[in-house]
This record gives structure tokens, sequence and C-alpha cells, in this order.
């Protein structure tokens, strides 16, 4: 009788099972076998939970991180001779951050080639907001996703298939296998979409909280301990901050409504949350590609983007290269716009002493401005707007926020969440601090 192949998916998903760590050999047999459909689907499903279940070193994290960003298309932007840069986050409520960082990085003369996702949950997706915009496209091909970094410095798309494809498949059965929150699965997914970009050096935003991902402050650093290891090790300068999430960023959440808080940032009315988040990460984009000598330095180059205009140029200019309406920079209406906008008053005066992001964010998408499944269709234009800030005096009657709605029923429900979300007291609560930590 014949020796069994170590290759074999039942060797190798019995050495997870029994704790041993895997060869990069196994590994990459592991990815190929979601790549090119040689493993079933029970067989991906069982070696996800034994990674869950058991874990990966350090060296196997790196391994199967190398593995995903090769299972498809590696961006070849060596012919671009700025240095390129992109910032991920882990996803939080109201986090329009990307869209009007871009162009402000891009503006300092660092490209910004970003590959986005879209939101699912509670977490909104960049790709959504983008698509707000009336035409803007985020499906390009690599030719003209390369082409246009080197034109403008920066272009926002979607994953193609030919962008890490292992990656699609296990993370649709993590989804439905409850092994998404997986540290060294999360690396795996997040590095290889990012790494295959062809980009230098990378910032995370790794979020806790209410509204986040990771709700423990510590499991946060641990991932962004390892993200930062992992993309280190394979090259890719990188330093994640650990930010706050109890509380939604900035004063909107919905795609239209956080598409036009975007353009108010760039015109240098930004909500004081927003821009604080947006600054930090500026400023280490920058540092890391070596444009900047210190923090002080970098945020004065990307406020001067915003004082002379060249930021909010460069993203006129990328939504018109999308073939999106560009313009919606001068004239925000033009973006989607509910039927319903109907305020909510404060029951009685204080202080708001509570804004709780997951409370928002499960009544923006009982709206409709988000997905519960990935095949849900989102509605662009409905959402909230005006959110109060945690701190802020209110008088009775004044609008705790505005929701945004094109159906009476979902309006009344998120009115029902609304209220239960927002807390007002009679003392003031300070607003917590948003950047914790530097990892890297």
């Amino acid at each position: 009788m014949s020796a069994v192949s170590p290759l074999f998916p039942q060797h190798i998903i019995a050495r997870k099972r029994d704790g041993g760590a895997l060869t990069r050999e196994e590994i990459e047999a592991f990815v190929r076998g979601a790549t090119d459909a040689s493993w079933a689907d029970y067989q991906l499903s069982a070696m996800l939970m034994a990674i869950f279940l058991r874990g990966m070193t350090p060296v196997e994290t790196a391994h199967f991180t190398r593995a995903m960003m090769e299972s498809g298309r590696v961006a070849d932007l060596s012919s671009i001779r700025m240095p390129k840069a992109d910032k991920h986050s882990t996803g939080g409520v109201g986090d329009k951050v990307s869209l009007h960082l871009a162009p402000m990085v891009a503006a300092c003369g660092v490209a910004v080639p970003m590959i986005s996702g879209r939101g699912l949950g509670h977490t909104g997706g960049t790709l959504d907001k983008l698509e707000a915009i009336p035409g803007f496209s985020v499906n390009l091909s690599f030719a003209s996703y390369r082409a246009q970094v080197k034109r403008l410095g920066l272009c926002l798309i979607g994953q193609t298939a030919e962008l890490a494809p292992a990656d699609k498949k296990l993370y649709a059965l993590r989804d439905v296998t409850g092994t998404v929150e997986c540290i060294p699965l999360i690396c795996g997914s997040i590095l290889a979409k990012k790494l295959a970009e062809g980009i230098d050096v990378l910032v995370l935003d790794v979020k806790f909280g209410r509204g986040a991902f990771m709700k423990d402050r510590k499991q946060a650093r641990q991932l962004a301990q390892a993200l930062v290891r992992v993309a280190r090790a394979m090259g890719k300068p990188t330093r994640a901050l650990l930010t706050a999430m109890d509380e939604p960023l900035g004063r909107t959440v919905g795609n239209a409504l956080e598409v036009a808080e975007s353009i108010d940032c760039l015109r240098g009315r930004g909500p004081a949350d927003t821009m604080a988040v947006t600054y930090a990460l500026g400023e280490q984009m920058l540092l890391l590609a070596k444009v900047a000598c210190t923090a002080k330095a970098a945020r004065a180059q990307l406020e001067k983007t915003i004082r002379d205009g060249s930021a909010l140029g460069r993203f006129r200019a990328m939504i018109g290269a999308q073939g999106g309406d560009a313009r919606v920079v001068d004239e925000p209406g033009r973006l989607p716009q509910a039927r319903l906008q109907v305020p909510l008053p404060a029951a009685r005066s204080g202080f708001v002493q509570g804004v709780d992001a997951m409370g928002v964010a499960l009544a923006a998408l009982r709206l409709g401005a988000g997905r519960a499944k990935a095949e849900d269709k989102v509605d662009p234009a409905v959402g909230i707007s005006g959110l109060v800030k945690v701190g802020e005096k209110v008088a009775a009657g004044t609008p705790l926020c505005v929701i945004h709605a094109n159906d009476r029923q979902a309006l009344a429900e998120a009115r029902r969440m609304l209220t239960a979300a927002i807390v007002v007291g009679g003392s003031r609560i300070p607003p917590a601090r948003l950047i914790r930590e530097l990892i890297g």
C-alpha cells in the first residue's frame, strides 16, 4: 500500500488539527486548492476551522499571506517614480476617511493606488460611497488602474477577479463557518489584497470599540501588531494606528451623505474628529514614503493641500477620470437625495453622553444604507446626517440628527433605534480620545 502524499488535503488538515506548524508547501497547497477548486468546500472549511482553533505561527502567517497574494496578479507599478502608499481601515461607522485622505496624500507627491471593498453588516464600504457619485466606476482594468495612478497619482477601485482570488473564496467560507475572527486569517485577507496593489508602504487604521469589528482594545492591538509584523516580513514598511470607534466618525452615516462630508473635509470644513484621524493617518503615510521628515512637517503639507485647493482638485479629477459627475464637488445637491428628511428632536435639554456607533449603524442598515447579506442592494441616498457628538450641549426640541429615508416604515424603525442610541443626560462627559496608539 503506497504512502499518503503529505500534500493531500486530509493530511494537511489533520496536521493543523493536531496543532502542527504547516510548511510553506502545505500552505501553498491549501491556498491553491481554494483557487483551482482542487479542494472541496468541506475540506477548505475544515482547514479554516483548524486554523481558527489552533492558530498559526508568525512564519506560517507570512507564508499564508504571500500565497494568498500570489494566488492572482500582483500589480507592477515600478514605472511610476513617485513613492506609492495606501491606507486600510478595519471598518467603522461613518468612516469616510479614504475618500478625502487619498487626494490629500496624492497632492503631497505620494501616489495612492487604492483597492477597496464594499460594506457588509454594520460597517460601510468605500466602494459603496464612491458609487453614490452618479456615473462613478470602481471597475477598472489593471492597465487603466496603472495609467490613472501614473497620470493623477491616485485611483480608487474594487477588487478584480485577478486580484487575490483565493481570498474571495476563503472569505465567503469564513463568513458562514464562524471563522471570521481569526488573526492569521484576517492578516492574510487584508494584506494579500493591499500588497497586490503594487504599493511601497502601508498604513493601517485598526479600530476597536462598540462600532468596530474588534470590540476589545487588547484584541485590536494583537491584530495591529500581527499585520505590521507580517507586512514587514514581506518587505513593506508598515505602521498601524489604534483608533476608538465607540461613536460614529464625523456627523454622517450613509453613502451619499458621507461623500458630501468628505467634500466638506476637502474644503476645510470637516468635523474635528474626522480630520484628526485623517491627519494622523496621512502623517504616517508621508513619513513612511519619505516625503516628510517629521509628523509636524507632514501635517503642514497635508493642511496646505486643503488651503490651496490641490486636494479638492485631485478628487474632482479622479471622479471625472472614473466616469463620475465631477460637478458634485461644487454642487453636492447632485448626489442622490432621500425623499424623506426628518429631524430627530431631543426629548430633554442636557449634554450628549453617548452616541452608540453600533446602534446608529444598525439604524442606517434598516434605512437601506448597507447590506445584511452580500447580495443586498444599497440605497445611496439614505442615512443619517447632522449627528451630535459626545460632550455637546443640546436643548429640548433641537435635532440630535436628521434621518434620510425613502420608506416610512424604515424611517419609523430607524427613529426608534436612534432614540435608544443617543443618550442625553444632565452632566457633561468629555469625548473619548480617538488616537490611542501607534504601532510600528
